[in-house]
């Protein structure tokens, strides 16, 4: 599982790169406050769904123009710190010696779940423009696709990257085996999300894997060892 190549026998190096826990709740701060943005210009109204009729989404957003344009910016503003947060643990786990597909399928996961939410976003921002909303059909059909790539394919993006870091962490004890438990049980939830586009029940999944991946990757970027030396020290 070690790579024991001459490249590691510099134990005094740095580690490098930014903190990922602050990126993390870097991330997780923004995404709050594009919600309490939207709540504050709605005067509470709640976000409409895209299921509902169409002539109730093309009202919302032609009465709400600056809270889905401030709400696009905090949600893009959200996705760069992700998409650091997965090059850096990723570099951090090669670094500790991860040698198993999971830091891979994570960096894929979190670039993936940062791509998403930006397109995302960018959906936001065209539907806040008011020669859009005029066209009743083109709105709802943006607002469906806003969703798809900020709810469906971010969360399950958002689930790879929990996995990527979860499974590792477990088996080399990186950080306390609740904690990596509790991961692999979001980053399930996270991927049964997908399920949500024919079943529409199942949509209660997305809030989880949002909220309870970003919350799992804030305590995880804190407790992630530096280096390897840092990690033998944890396991003894």
């Amino acid at each position: 599982m070690t790579d024991l190549s001459p490249h590691h026998t510099f134990p005094r190096t740095r580690s490098g790169g930014p903190n990922p826990g602050i990126l993390a709740a870097v991330s997780l701060g923004l995404t709050v406050g594009g919600l309490l943005s939207t709540a504050i210009l709605t005067g509470g109204q709640t976000f409409v769904s895209p299921f509902s009729p169409a002539g109730q989404v093309a009202a919302y957003f032609q009465g709400n123009p600056d809270a889905v344009r401030l709400a696009s910016l905090f949600q893009f503003g959200s996705a760069v710190p992700l998409g650091i947060f997965a090059a850096t643990v990723y570099a951090r786990q090669l670094r500790l010696g991860v040698r198993v597909p999971g830091p891979a399928i994570g960096f894929f996961g979190g670039i993936t779940a940062s791509v998403f939410l930006m397109l995302s976003a960018a959906v936001g921002w065209v539907l806040s423009r008011p020669e859009i909303t005029t066209d009743m059909t083109l709105t709802h059909a943006l607002s469906f696709l806003a969703f798809i790539t900020g709810g469906v394919a971010y969360v399950v993006g958002l689930g790879l990257l929990v996995a990527g870091i979860a499974v590792p962490a477990l088996i080399l004890r990186f950080v306390p085996r609740w904690l990596a438990w509790a991961g692999l049980v979001i980053a399930a939830l996270a991927e049964l999300s997908f399920l949500s586009m024919v079943i529409e029940p199942l949509q209660f999944l997305l809030p989880i894997g949002r909220f309870g991946g970003l919350l799992w990757l804030v305590a995880v970027g804190f407790l992630l060892p530096r280096s390897r030396a840092a990690a033998n020290r944890q396991e003894t």
